[in-house]
């Protein structure tokens, strides 16, 4: 089997750390302690394509392909947790969903402003009372008498990018009776009337992903931006998450590289009873399991990169690779970060180095686009084939 990356990957990829290592990295501590959202750096990121790395040019964005788009999520995870799931988010849940089940107009529309950064956009899935439950939601939207727009009655939380979104793509019950069947997806612009955003959540990590709960109030969405069929909605929400926990296994490797990276250096130049702490044993055993598991990481999630490309090109779906790449990959995380904390000793715990930073910031990564709970489940139903 090649593992080797083609030219152009390899080009994105380099191109990619150039840009995080320049920009973003001496902006990354001091936006964690305020929690400011990086709009400047965002913004650089649009000129770049990184926010439209998959949306086809004729749309705004680069057109290039999944493993393209793992590789620039791991190098600015590296670099910074906030910024990746920032871009993961934007090209994953928004652009993706679209792209896959839009009209040439929705996507002229709501995809090409987004794509070039000059806008920036969220998914709205996550409810107060059902989380990873989401046949559960609660939102609804009833269609106008004479089939022309829809008012939607929702609440929404933990909105990546809510507080700055311009495009939401947002799920609600048009057919409650029919569950799962009953659920359509729909284009919100926050702009309209009926839209508000609450306050922006205060978290453990990700501290620059501004996130926060919205809510609908006789909310008029056109019928004209209605994502695919009505009743649609759970499998298309479903399909986008494939796709988005390919971005949140790449951002957990990214912050895994960095807190191993920084542990193998520590290693080498903390001296302890005349010696470097690297030739102890027990740090050694350290090192051994942390490199395992990142590049079994690394492994598993160019494997749902390409296995997202491959269903692309069959109809198929890829959410075996996907969950399998989210899972092991967030663990690995925070298998890592936690062992480098230890590797690191006091220095560790001291928010002068960044590897409290990547600790805090690895947690996430085991909760959304599905908790580690859940992709075990859905890795034993896909593998059992029983419910």
């Amino acid at each position: 089997m090649d593992f080797t990356l083609t030219e152009e990957q390899q080009m994105i990829r380099d191109s990619v750390r150039d840009f995080a290592q320049s920009e973003i990295a001496p902006i990354a501590a001091a936006h964690d302690i305020t929690g400011e959202f990086p709009m400047d750096t965002i913004k650089q990121a649009g000129a770049l394509g990184l926010m439209g790395i998959q949306v086809p040019e004729e749309y705004g964005g680069s057109g290039l392909d999944s493993t393209c788009f793992a590789l620039a999520i791991e190098e600015v995870a590296a670099v910074d947790a906030s910024h990746s799931v920032i871009m993961s988010v934007h090209n994953s849940l928004y652009c993706n969903g679209i792209i896959e089940f839009g009209t040439h107009e929705q996507k002229l529309k709501y995809v090409k402003p987004v794509a070039s950064g000059q806008e920036l956009a969220a998914y709205a899935l996550t409810e107060p009372q059902s989380g990873s439950d989401a046949a559960n939601m609660r939102s609804k939207a009833v269609l106008s008498a004479d089939g022309s727009y829809y008012t939607i009655n929702a609440k929404k939380s933990w909105i990546t990018s809510g507080p700055v979104a311009r495009f939401i793509v947002l799920f609600a019950m048009t057919d409650p009776d029919k569950g799962n069947k009953g659920a359509t997806a729909f284009i919100i612009d926050t702009e309209k009337a009926g839209f508000a955003r609450g306050k922006t959540e205060p978290k453990l990590g990700i501290r620059a992903s501004a996130t926060c709960e919205i809510e609908l109030t006789d909310y008029k969405c056109d019928a004209a931006d209605v994502i695919g069929k009505p009743g649609e909605g759970f499998k298309i929400a479903m399909t986008i998450l494939d796709a988005g926990r390919v971005g949140i296994a790449a951002q957990a490797l990214g912050i895994a590289r960095a807190a191993y990276d920084a542990a193998l250096q520590y290693s080498r130049d903390r001296i302890a009873f005349g010696k470097p702490i690297g030739t102890f044993q027990m740090t050694q055993a350290k090192i051994a399991d942390m490199k395992m598991r990142l590049e079994s990481a690394r492994l598993l999630t160019m494997q749902a990169a390409w296995g997202k490309d491959e269903a692309k090109r069959t109809g198929g779906r890829n959410s075996l690779n996907g969950s399998m790449a989210k899972l092991y990959a967030s663990e690995a995380a925070m298998f890592i970060t936690h062992a480098s904390v230890q590797i690191h000793g006091g220095m560790g715990y001291s928010k002068e180095m960044p590897i409290e930073r990547y600790f805090r910031d690895a947690k996430i990564t085991e909760i959304y686009e599905g908790t580690s709970e859940i992709q075990r489940m859905l890795i034993g139903r896909l593998e059992t084939g029983l419910r």
